[in-house]
């Protein structure tokens, strides 16, 4: 619910994935991917397109994000165009993406930085099935 998508032609979602509220998706430029089992947090915005600061006529820069499968998003992140975050990584809640996370990474911070790694064979599949849909 209240799932905000900028050029929803742009977005691809896998299967298994929870998307929560009042998320945006950015897909105006270039590709938002959304592999399978992605479990993304409320009030996170991922970006495709961006204004370039060092830019006199404040130019957009632009970017694919991918997101690969049983990646787990907190809350309120935002990730920024040209990202890919690799199989089963995990971004902390409030953080800002701005380079590759590598698979099973845990990144937090501003900017998302390492602080540890997850230690499973990611078999689950998100069964996430709302109460009112």
């Amino acid at each position: 619910m209240h799932v905000r998508l900028l050029n929803p032609g742009g977005v691809l979602i896998g299967s298994n994935c929870s998307i929560n509220s009042y998320v945006l998706l950015d897909g105006r430029v270039s590709d938002l991917v959304i592999q399978d089992n992605v479990d993304i947090g409320p009030y996170t915005h991922i970006w495709t397109l961006e204004h370039d600061p060092n830019s006199p006529e404040h130019a957009t820069e632009s970017g694919p994000v991918i997101i690969e499968n049983n990646v787990w998003i907190a809350s309120r992140v935002t990730i920024l165009p040209g990202v890919h975050i690799g199989k089963g990584a995990v971004v902390a809640a409030g953080s800002i993406v701005t380079k590759d996370v590598p698979e099973k990474t845990i990144v937090a911070g501003v900017p998302a930085k390492p602080i540890g790694s997850r230690d499973n064979a990611l078999e689950y599949s998100i069964d996430y099935n709302p109460r009112w849909k």
